[in-house]
């Protein structure tokens, strides 16, 4: 939990919505809502490792846009 840095997390899904196209009032809510949702969802959690904060990130965004989610989940993968 000690990795989850809001304020930089913000920053790059920002980043990533505007380079696949998505408005950037949009993306905002996406990723507010997103952020807001994994917070409440991380609350009661004493552990957490970064790949389970990168799975609950990932569901959270394919809710509102399914290419923003596939670029979050395979982000240092792609070429």
């Amino acid at each position: 939990m000690e990795n989850f840095n809001e304020k930089n997390l913000r920053k790059n899904l920002l980043i990533d919505a505007k380079a696949i196209g998505i408005p950037i009032g949009s993306a905002t809510i996406f990723v507010d809502k997103t952020l807001e949702s994994v917070k409440k969802q991380l609350k009661n959690k004493t552990i957490i490792t970064n790949k389970d904060l990168e799975r609950l990130i990932a569901k959270e965004l394919k809710k509102y846009n399914a290419d923003f989610a596939y670029i979050y989940k395979n982000r240092d993968k792609i070429i």
